[in-house]
């Protein structure tokens, strides 16, 4: 298989990385340059905090309670499941999210191949 089997239309990738990349990086280094004073215990960035982690838990909540594309396709219970494992390793782990997202994953694939 050559390179550009691989890689595909290098123009494409090309546009992926101007348009999508590039301006995402300038909002991350303003954030960063405007955000370097700020405290990280102030009242402000603790109610954004709680604020982006009730966001992400009702995405989280959607998607399990009404999964979109494929994982329509996978039972209500293994879902659950997996959400419950994730959560078990998470807390057993010192609340490591890597671990608690692996766990999860790992115990959706293996649900989903055992069920067949």
């Amino acid at each position: 298989m050559s390179a550009a089997q691989l890689i595909g239309d290098w123009q494409a990738l090309v546009v992926l990385f101007v348009a999508g990349v590039i301006p995402n990086q300038i909002w991350r280094m303003l954030g960063l340059w405007f955000g370097g004073g700020i405290d990280e215990g102030s009242e402000l960035l603790v109610w954004v905090r709680a604020v982006a982690t009730a966001i992400l838990a009702g995405v989280i909540a959607q998607i399990v309670v009404q999964p979109p594309g494929a994982l329509a396709s996978v039972p209500d219970g293994l879902r659950y499941g997996a959400v419950a494992a994730g959560l078990v390793v998470f807390l057993l782990t010192r609340r490591s999210i890597f671990a608690g997202v692996v766990a999860g994953e790992v115990f959706m694939l293996a649900g989903k191949w055992w069920l067949g």
